[in-house]
């Protein structure tokens, strides 16, 4: 099975028409992943934590950690179940990777990198959802590491997702242009380039290897996801880029599937 890294873009997904990524996010299940998984680990921009944790709930709840937004979003829920045992899996593989402190959060429910993108994908809100913690003090290598560690839920029939951005500036935004500016351009080829060509360890060190690596992102929350849909693909993994698109002049939307290699 596949893994993929998802531009999650703005809060407003589930309700604005004019955002090129909702359409691509709604023809999911016909275009880009054609298999029902048995359930679905998200691994989002928006739950940050000093050491990986899990949340294990029954039922998850819709976060809206989100302000300023229009009123109908906050009335949306996305009531997938949770995925208790997805989530003791995930621990135990970590835990044998040598992650060896890993927590469990038995109330967190979904935040919006994870219920936003999901309720578009899989609307009717099904599958089972786990959520895995980031730790932004950490490096793009730490976080590879822990998608490979996940790396045998893909033989167990679930879907991997990564919920970030490609570039993630909040102040470089410009609510009145039309043109993508420049180094937010630079960086998006450059990691595209990367991705394909399969220079995985100048993804991991994009600090020092990409251009304008810390103008793309001053804080690395929005990126690490990718790493981690990256490192569980494997190290021979293909990508692809699968969606591609810009909101505010500098927030990429580029999306990428990592196909694992076949063992020869």
């Amino acid at each position: 099975m596949e893994t993929f890294f998802i531009s999650h873009g703005s809060p407003t997904l589930p309700i604005d028409e004019s955002l090129q990524v909702r359409h691509f996010l709604k023809a999911w299940k016909q275009q880009v992943f054609l298999r029902k998984p048995n359930s679905i680990l998200v691994i989002s921009a928006h739950w940050e934590t000093d050491v990986p944790t899990v949340n294990v709930v029954r039922q998850n709840d819709t976060i809206y950690d989100f302000y300023g937004f229009p009123e109908q979003l906050y009335k949306l829920k996305y009531p997938a179940p949770g995925a208790p045992d997805l989530a003791k899996r995930v621990k135990e593989l970590l835990r044998t990777s040598g992650f060896n402190h890993v927590n469990e959060d038995t109330k967190r429910g979904l935040d919006h990198g994870a219920w936003t993108p999901l309720m578009l994908m899989y609307p009717e809100a099904n599958i089972p959802v786990c959520q895995l913690s980031l730790q932004p003090k950490k490096d793009g290598t730490y976080h590879y590491n822990v998608g490979k560690a996940l790396a045998p839920l893909k033989d167990e029939g679930v879907l991997i997702i990564g919920s970030g951005s490609a570039t993630h500036n909040l102040k470089a935004l410009q609510f009145d242009g039309d043109s993508v500016v420049s180094w937010a351009s630079e960086f998006d080829c450059w990691l595209k380039d990367a991705l394909l060509q399969g220079r995985y360890e100048d993804v991991n060190h994009y600090e020092e290897k990409a251009p304008y690596g810390k103008m793309a992102h001053p804080s690395p929350e929005h990126f690490y996801p990718l790493h981690v849909a990256m490192g569980a693909a494997g190290e021979d993994a293909k990508a692809e880029q699968i969606h591609q698109s810009w909101q505010l002049c500098s927030l990429s939307c580029s999306s990428y599937k990592f196909t694992a290699a076949t063992a020869s």
